[in-house]
């Protein structure tokens, strides 16, 4: 996911995003801890798309205080 898509959603489509992402990186690990994953470079991608969005999300809270 692109940091741009990112920043056209709202605050709470972002929090909706992160918590869906999340939820996809617990299930990804549990099939990576049984043997059934596979493409592991997904695992790499989530944790990416995980920290885009906490850092968008960040910086629009300062973009708010300021």
């Amino acid at each position: 996911m692109k940091a741009s898509d990112i920043r056209s959603l709202s605050s709470t489509e972002k929090e909706r995003k992160l918590s869906d992402l999340k939820e996809e990186l617990f299930n990804l690990r549990f099939q990576h801890g049984i043997g059934q994953l596979e493409n592991p470079a997904k695992l790499k991608q989530i944790k990416r798309d995980i920290a885009r969005v906490k850092t968008i999300m960040l910086e629009s809270r300062q973009d708010q205080t300021n």
